[in-house]
């Protein structure tokens, strides 16, 4: 079996004005289908950039990148946007729209994909419910709290059945209290099959994965499993 994501060799280099920066330094990664990996790494170590580079919204400057098998150098414009909305965003910031309820805030990714209204609406309000929000569907994020309001982010990215799910600084803006609320509902998620890699600064919340990688300087230092 083939891994979801696999990394061979890759490197990215950005130009600072007319100086280049190496974020990425020769990354080499599997993930398999079902795994919860945190990749961990202090501020500017690359973590950020392999979760874009992961979820085909940035391309590398050199190397192979593999999603579900398939090179993502050799597809098109419209075969990388059907890859991003096979994949699930979950960022520090909510990027919920302020005057949808959460229910529609969870829809919308659903009616850009076409399905019908009566379905996005049972499956919207079935992903509210999984993530423990089915009283509070129809309040606006102004009215959630940071957590309910990233557990709106989790069903929405859930919305059209990801291959996998991508969380970057998933609890950066919510409270410890309410991030172990958060991340008991991504380790249930993993735990029902769905795929997650998660970046992290955090030594404590990158513990609550199965495995972990830590990055420095763009290049991975250590890849350990966690003991339970």
């Amino acid at each position: 079996m083939s891994a979801v994501v696999e990394a061979v060799d890759l490197k990215k280099t950005y130009l600072l004005g007319k100086v280049p920066v190496e974020a990425l330094r020769g990354i080499n990664l599997k993930v398999e289908k079902g795994e919860f990996l945190a990749i961990l790494g202090p501020s500017g170590s690359g973590k950020s950039t392999l979760l874009n580079l992961i979820g085909a919204l940035d391309k590398p400057t050199s190397g192979i990148l593999r999603i579900d098998g398939v090179d993502v150098s050799t597809l098109s414009d419209n075969q990388l946007a059907d890859l991003r909305r096979r994949v699930g965003f979950v960022f520090q910031f909510f990027n919920l729209i302020p005057r949808l309820t959460a229910k529609d805030n969870v829809e919308l990714s659903m009616s850009i994909a076409n399905l019908h209204r009566t379905e996005r609406e049972k499956r919207a309000a079935e992903l509210l419910g999984t993530v423990g929000l089915s009283d509070r569907m129809k309040h606006k994020p102004a009215e959630l709290s940071g957590g309910q309001q990233q557990r709106v982010a989790i069903a929405r990215a859930l919305a059209n059945s990801p291959r996998f799910l991508l969380l970057d600084e998933p609890t950066g803006n919510i409270d410890s209290k309410t991030a172990h609320e958060v991340i008991d509902i991504v380790k249930n998620l993993n735990e029902k099959g769905v795929t997650i890699i998660m970046v992290t600064h955090d030594q404590n919340l990158a513990r609550e994965a199965k495995r972990t990688v830590q990055i420095v300087d763009g290049v991975i230092k250590s890849d350990e499993a966690n003991h339970e």
